[in-house]
């Protein structure tokens, strides 16, 4: 299991830790979701998820503030009791001593946050599902062309960090080279990245490790990206058949989700910086409606019963 520490969260969100004293190195979130208290300030307790970080917002404040300065404190400390990893509360509430002195004893961190309820919770369920989404590594270039992620895949040597050296020349920006770093955010989204002692670095054989960052500018790079496409790089084999209409889809699977995956094989002579160029408007048209493939199916579809008639 995946976790993020505190600190990560707090810097991330720019949260004001109200409890300085506690050692948050060692606090972990593992869930990916928030929880709103309500019920548990009312003291019920069944099926309380107290691994999610707690989210105080405005309704609950004024709960707290309307049973009394006795009986929020013994609220709020059943709820520590539960070892939750943080509560934070929104709209830069004013927050009891009584409160931060409890919490620093229970070592519950106690943060708060400038923005509304609704928009931290947001902001926060969507930056840990990126943080603790499933992962895994694979061999390969991700290149971000025309917006579109394209993972360049083949056999070592067959020429990636080439095409994609081509493409960074074009004005295209490069991800990773050699290991691609994939999370799976959603059911339908594949992020993909570069481990930190690799990042903006390309190998080529021949001539070793390049910086594009500082050879091509900061334009040339990009921290994070998509997957929209797969191209697989193959030896050219005349015994070999690939497909030359592409009507009928081919897919690649990572974590559960199917991405697009073209099959080009590989010649001398071949400009692979533009087929992939090709192969990313190409593919963003048919995410729009239009199939070239399927155009040209009709117009001779079209065009033969025509002669019929």
């Amino acid at each position: 299991m995946y976790t993020v520490e505190l600190s990560s969260l707090i810097q991330k969100m720019n949260l004001e830790n109200l409890t300085p004293d506690i050692d948050i190195k060692k606090i972990k979130i593992a869930q990916p979701d928030v929880n709103r208290p309500a019920l548990q300030l009312a003291g019920f307790f069944d099926h309380f998820d107290s691994e999610r970080v707690q989210v105080i917002g405005y309704v609950e404040q004024a709960y707290l503030r309307k049973v009394g300065p006795k009986k929020d404190l013994e609220i709020m400390s059943r709820l520590m009791d539960y070892k939750v990893p943080c509560i934070v509360f929104s709209r830069m509430a004013e927050i009891p001593e009584e409160f931060i002195k409890l919490a620093t004893e229970k070592e519950v961190p106690i943060l708060r946050t400038a923005k509304t309820t609704s928009s931290f919770m947001a902001e926060c369920i969507r930056w840990l599902n990126v943080e603790l989404a499933p992962r895994i590594s694979i061999h390969g270039v991700l290149v971000d062309v025309y917006g579109e992620g394209i993972l360049i895949m083949g056999e070592s040597g067959i020429g990636k960090s080439e095409a994609a050296l081509e493409l960074i020349k074009r004005g295209h920006r490069l991800v990773s080279d050699d290991v691609v770093e994939i999370k799976k955010v959603s059911d339908e989204t594949l992020i993909g990245s570069s481990p930190d002692i690799t990042r903006h670095f390309i190998e080529l054989r021949g001539i070793g490790i390049i910086d594009v960052k500082t050879l091509f500018g900061v334009e040339s790079v990009k921290n994070t990206q998509s997957i929209d496409l797969v191209i697989k790089l193959e030896e050219w084999n005349k015994d070999l058949q690939f497909d030359r209409l592409g009507l009928d889809e081919q897919y690649i699977e990572f974590l559960g989700n199917k991405v697009v995956c073209l099959s080009i094989p590989i010649r001398p002579g071949r400009n692979l910086a533009v087929i992939c160029e090709s192969a990313a408007v190409n593919h963003r048209q048919k995410k729009m409606g239009y199939n070239a493939a399927q155009e040209l199916y009709n117009r001779v579809t079209n065009n033969l019963r025509n002669n019929k008639n």
